[in-house]
């Protein structure tokens, strides 16, 4: 039986995986599910000096603490910066790392490096006025509701209901702050990348065209958009089961 630990994006939680963790859990699995400091239930602990790498310790943390081992460690949109600066520092505990729909960062990189520039300004618009200087509370100057309906394909309202509850803004450092890479195991990491084909992301798509073509990668194509695990859990949970069993 296999071990998961699914790490979710910013403005997320570990409660985005509700739906997702019981048809993991059905065959036998154990899955962990972590949430990053500063956000969702732990959102009372976000500070200015949250950055990319208290994320990174969070996820270290619980899986030295946890003594979890031989897992599959996924991460999803932001969440993908998050598992590469883990695989970096604890390589010998993880059997496979995939990207659901996320960024690879290099060593160096930053999120805010892998935005798309027009994007930028408008957001950090966001941090400046309505921020305090130090908070994302959004991907975009859209309202979370529009957004997630349109964009990010959330319609059932139900749905859109409990993640309006639950969206917390996010330590702009999670973004800023560069991943740093210099243990050469983790690069030795088997890898998978699933691309959500209904969310337009040229980015994304770039990483699905690398790992298309590095055998250290295997792609997979899910048709959802850009949060399976909410909008399409019964879709995407035999691809994660069939990488386990691979």
């Amino acid at each position: 039986m296999a071990v998961f630990v699914l790490v979710h994006p910013a403005w997320l939680g570990g409660w985005s995986w509700k739906k997702l963790v019981p048809l993991l859990e059905e065959p036998g699995h154990r899955v962990h599910t972590p949430t990053l400091t500063g956000l969702g239930e732990r959102f009372h602990l976000a500070h200015p000096g949250v950055v990319l790498g208290t994320h990174v310790d969070d996820v270290v943390n619980m899986l030295t603490y946890a003594d979890l081992r031989e897992l599959i460690l996924v991460g999803t949109s932001s969440g993908g910066a998050v598992i590469t600066g883990v695989a970096d520092r604890v390589p010998e505990r993880i059997a496979q790392l995939v990207y659901l729909d996320a960024f690879v960062p290099e060593d160096g990189q930053a999120l805010w490096d892998l935005i798309p520039p027009p994007r930028r300004p408008p957001m950090k618009a966001l941090v400046d006025t309505v921020g305090f200087g130090w908070l994302l509370p959004r991907f975009a100057p859209d309202p979370w509701e529009r957004f997630l309906r349109q964009a990010w394909q959330v319609t059932d309202e139900a749905d859109l209901a409990w993640m309006l509850d639950r969206l917390r803004p996010t330590p702009f450092g999670h973004f800023t702050s560069p991943v740093r890479l210099v243990n050469p195991a983790a690069e030795q990491l088997p890898r998978a990348y699933i691309r959500c084909d209904r969310w337009p992301n040229p980015g994304f798509d770039r990483y699905a065209q690398t790992a298309s073509q590095d055998p250290r990668w295997r792609l997979l194509h899910l048709d959802s958009g850009h949060l399976p695990y909410i909008t399409n859990p019964h879709e995407l949970a035999p691809m994660l089961l069939e990488l386990a069993a691979s």
